[in-house]
């Protein structure tokens, strides 16, 4: 499959590091010219460098984008318009974490969640519609494991997540009749620069230590060894061919079996 024989425009979030890099990644070995957003104009550029270097005679673009922000979100939208009169895909990605018990969880902690994870999507799943409801295409949501297996001390990330493979159905539900398929994946321990945050985060509350932490996370894995940003970004670029059509509404797991038991 190679999207740059159809032209393919896709806008990632979050893409300057982790699990939107190798999307982004993802999607320029299979021929798309990527629009590399991140609040970090620093990792976006960094990121549309590496893809660059993959593939050059794609036209990617690295612009800052606070996905909080609307003006941002359709600043960014105006210039796909503008530049690519069209869009094929989109990631909404970009998505932070803390962790608290819900005893000690503030409202600024609660708001940042949901406004990142959940009201940043809406923003730019919206702001996006227009321009792909004249030809359809494809959107695929991140959320995570915690959308369908609670955890403590996450008690307001999981809500958000929850709220996001919410919203892909609802709108997988809506976008159908402009031929747009709506799906989201739902990682589950991946090795990014957020879990090593969370892995200290939550060896403090819980008194343990941040190798301990790993470990466990490893231990309720049935394969035996943490997510990778790859792993996610190959489910993404399947979700976005034609072998997944007929798939809308989706959640699709890549937990190695951790979100079972």
């Amino acid at each position: 499959m190679n999207l740059a024989n159809n032209g393919e425009i896709a806008l990632i979030t979050g893409a300057g590091s982790g699990i939107g890099r190798a999307i982004a990644q993802k999607m320029a070995e299979l021929g798309a010219s990527v629009i590399v957003t991140d609040i970090s104009e620093k990792l976006a550029a960094e990121t549309a460098q590496i893809l660059k270097k993959t593939a050059d005679n794609q036209n990617h673009k690295a612009i800052a984008m606070d996905v909080t922000k609307r003006k941002d979100v359709d600043t960014v939208i105006c210039y796909i318009e503008e530049k690519y009169k069209t869009l094929d895909i989109l990631i909404n990605n970009a998505g932070v974490s803390t962790m608290q018990t819900i005893e000690k969880l503030t409202e600024r902690e609660w708001d940042f969640n949901f406004d990142v994870n959940i009201k940043g999507m809406f923003f730019t799943t919206q702001s996006a519609l227009p321009l792909m409801k004249e030809k359809g295409g494809k959107i695929v949501n991140t959320a995570s494991m915690a959308a369908v297996k609670a955890a403590p001390l996450l008690a307001h990330y999981t809500a958000s997540k929850f709220a996001v493979v919410g919203f892909t159905k609802s709108a997988a539900i809506e976008f159908a009749p402009y031929g747009i398929t709506v799906n989201c994946v739902c990682p589950g321990y991946v090795k990014t620069g957020m879990q090593d945050r969370e892995v200290i985060w939550e060896a403090d509350l819980r008194n343990m230590t941040p190798r301990a932490v790993a470990e466990e996370y490893i231990a309720h894995t049935p394969l035996g060894r943490l997510c990778y940003p790859e792993d996610v970004a190959d489910v993404v670029g399947f979700l976005i061919s034609p072998q997944a059509r007929f798939m809308t509404g989706e959640a699709v797991n890549i937990a190695g079996g951790a979100n079972i038991i």
